[in-house]
């Protein structure tokens, strides 16, 4: 069981303690500061800072004693910007707790944002945008975004287009829009794992007062209302990249209603068991990669189907699969389906949690995202406690018309 402790630090920022018999420890602090929070004119932004923070702070004042710390100390140190939140952790051998948190607070809560170093830095994410038009997978997941939300900024993508980086990004920018959603009461700082060798209280609040106390000034534009779309990016290819995208009805702030969501995305294309994966790869042999996911942001939940497979027979897979999700809604799954896919869920998630770093994104994504409760036993017994009844509401409850995108030799006809 997880000890868990949550306070508040003097600069606003909630810190949480996630104890857990482990031999590591994973310091994590993520900010309500994603790609969802920008502006038009800002699309990128947020993940370009994730990279510019990273160049140094004021003690490790250049990326070399950043990166060679970490390595030092034997410690994982990475990052990632998604549509909800930009997070920054390092995973470590709990012996060194003191000097990893010394280090990650360092940089991230006083970044130098270089000038030399942004105009530097600008060229390598344009390489990472570069390499993601590359990728027909990629790309399909971009169309899919675009057709489910629009030019709302759920719609765009994460690493932003190549003429923002190239023309459009400021240092001052970049800076003001740290201060707009950087925001300690927007956030939170967690410490996961053995946490045996943390420093004081008073010297841990020192640390993490780094962040600067900043009042809230920005926020995200609520969702917008479902308009389905295709949208098609033809490609000359013996392969195809379908995406499918669907509205459940569940209230995404509902945890056990994002759980039953959770099971019903299982036993749909979760698992080599699940109706996509039996009947798309393994009966019909339509496609060597299909699948199932959900997700929830703070006020709409999604949930996408994606396969990939020869061009020649996206049309097929693209009608059985819409096939599937029909009976699912007017049929229901079966008990077995439910159950097998409940302890299926579960079980992920506890493989899961053994991984510290694990633990510490459930936790910022439960907080930040949700205001909720981060304990990790609690989310695996939200799986175990799921019925069918509720599982047979989430199918019903699936909307009836789709978004869709794909990569490929195709018309947007194919997809009427």
């Amino acid at each position: 069981m997880a000890r868990i402790e949550s306070s508040s630090l003097p600069n606003g920022l909630p810190l949480h303690r996630v104890e857990l018999s482990t031999r590591s420890t994973t310091i994590l602090v993520a900010f309500d500061a994603g790609a969802r929070t920008e502006r038009a004119e800002e699309n990128g932004m947020a993940h370009f800072l994730e990279h510019l923070v990273f160049k140094g702070g004021q003690k490790y004042d250049d990326y070399r004693k950043v990166n060679q710390t970490a390595e030092t100390m034997g410690a994982v140190l990475n990052a990632y910007t998604s549509h909800d939140l930009v997070a920054f952790h390092i995973t470590c051998r709990a012996e060194v707790a003191a000097e990893a948190i010394d280090l990650l607070t360092d940089f991230v809560g006083r970044p130098k944002i270089d000038a030399e170093e942004l105009d530097r830095e600008r060229g390598v994410v344009i390489q990472e945008i570069a390499r993601a038009h590359d990728q027909p997978s990629v790309v399909a997941e971009h169309l899919i975004d675009r057709a489910a939300f629009g030019d709302h900024p759920l719609g765009r993508p994460v690493l932003g287009p190549e003429e923002h980086l190239r023309d459009t990004f400021t240092r001052e920018g970049i800076l003001a829009f740290r201060r707009r959603q950087w925001v300690g009461s927007r956030g939170g700082a967690f410490l996961v794992g053995n946490l045996d060798h943390l420093p004081e209280d008073n010297e841990m609040a020192e640390l993490f007062g780094r962040f600067p106390s900043i009042s809230s000034n920005g926020s995200a534009e609520p969702a917008p209302p479902f308009a389905p779309t295709t949208l098609v990016e033809q490609r000359e290819s013996n392969q195809s990249h379908l995406r499918m995208s669907y509205r459940p009805s569940i209230d995404p702030r509902d945890g056990a209603a994002r759980a039953a969501l959770s099971v019903y995305s299982t036993l749909l294309g979760g698992s080599m068991g699940s109706r996509l994966f039996d009947e798309i790869r393994e009966q019909r042999g339509l496609a060597y990669s299909v699948y199932a996911l959900d997700h929830s942001f703070s006020d709409v939940p999604i949930l996408q189907l994606s396969a990939g497979l020869e061009s020649g027979k996206c049309v097929e897979a693209y009608t059985r699969m819409r096939e599937i999700v029909d009976e699912l809604r007017t049929e229901g799954p079966t008990e077995e389906e439910v159950e097998r896919a409940r302890a299926y869920a579960a079980g992920r998630r506890v493989l899961a949690f053994e991984n510290t770093n694990a633990v510490a994104r459930h936790a910022a994504q439960q907080t930040v995202v949700f205001g909720q409760d981060i304990d990790p036993d609690k989310a695996i017994a939200a799986l175990d406690a799921v019925t069918y009844e509720q599982v047979v509401d989430v199918a019903r409850g699936i909307s009836e018309q789709l978004s869709v995108a794909c990569v490929g030799p195709h018309d947007q006809g194919e997809f009427s």
